[in-house]
Order: structure tokens, then sequence, then C-alpha cells
């Protein structure tokens, strides 16, 4: 049995990126707290699987990002789920008092959920992690390239989508 002091740790340290980072891809948060306890019961029952980690939160986010995909494939079967998915808006963004801010918050979780998956996982890895590329490309399994041209395509795509509320707001 593991200490659980150590998962524990581990949980303090990791859960609320992780959270984070799977409520933007996943956009439901039943489904991204499931994930969440999956990863750190599958840890409780095996923590032989951290040995030899040289980095936990990579390891954390490489496990959360194969679990999400799983499930967002294992929905796009489901048509109806799917539709349902499309139509959430969850709020990732805490409530703001200052109608400019809560516009432009409201019209970016809009926008951020019209890009891919995959680059909604690298712009959300680089701005709100603030990870590195090479970072990214380890954790998520791919090359530093098709992390950086996802990103670029992800960043392209929300300025497009928020042009008009830039150009209402000046």
């Amino acid at each position: 049995m593991p200490d659980p002091l150590d998962i524990e740790r581990l949980y303090d340290a990791n859960a609320q990126a992780l959270f984070s980072f799977l409520l933007n891809l996943i956009r439901n948060e039943a489904d991204t707290r499931d994930i969440l306890q999956e990863i750190f019961v599958k840890i409780a029952h095996n923590p032989k699987i951290l040995k030899g980690v040289r980095n936990e939160r990579s390891y954390l986010i490489r496990l959360a990002h194969n679990l999400a995909i799983d499930l967002i494939r294992r929905r796009a079967t489901r048509v109806k789920n799917h539709e349902q998915i499309a139509s959430e808006t969850i709020g990732i963004f805490t409530e703001s008092q200052k109608p400019d801010e809560a516009a432009y918050r409201t019209a970016l979780e809009a926008a951020l959920v019209e890009l891919p998956v995959e680059q909604r996982a690298v712009v959300h890895l680089k701005l709100w992690e603030e990870l590195t590329f090479d970072r990214i490309a380890k954790d998520l399994e791919l090359s530093p390239n098709t992390v950086a041209s996802r990103y670029r395509y992800g960043l392209n795509k929300l300025r497009e989508l928020l042009r008009p509320l830039y150009e209402e707001m000046e």
C-alpha cells in the first residue's frame, strides 16, 4: 500500500493544474472530476508506476491527456453526446465584476471551444501552465515542431475569433 502522505503531496501539488487542463479539453466538469479521480486511484493502486519517472507533473499531464483523448474518442462515436459537448459552455475563468473583462472572458471561453482539442491542449499548457514547447512535446509525446504549429494555429484562430471584440472595445 502506498504512503497516503505521498499521494496527498502528489495530489496537492498537481490536482488543480490537471483539473484546469482537463476541463479545458473535455468541457465537462463531471467527466473532468472522473478522470482526475481515475488518475490518482490508478497511482494509489499501483504506486510503482511512478518509479523511474523523472518529472511527476509531466507524467501526470501525459496520463491526463491520454485519458481525455480516449474519452473524447469514445464520445465521438456517439453523435448525440458529441452534439451535447459542442453546445455546452463551461466557465473556466473566474467571474469578473467588470463588464469589459467579463465580456472578454466569455468570448475567450467561446473561442477556446472552437479550437480543435489538439490545439486547445497545447494553447492551454503554453498560456496557463507556462510550459515550454519542448516540455509540452515531451508531455504529450509529440514533436516540438508539431507543438509549435498547433500553438501557432490555435493562437491565429483565437485572434480571428476575438478580433470583433477587440474592435468593439476600442
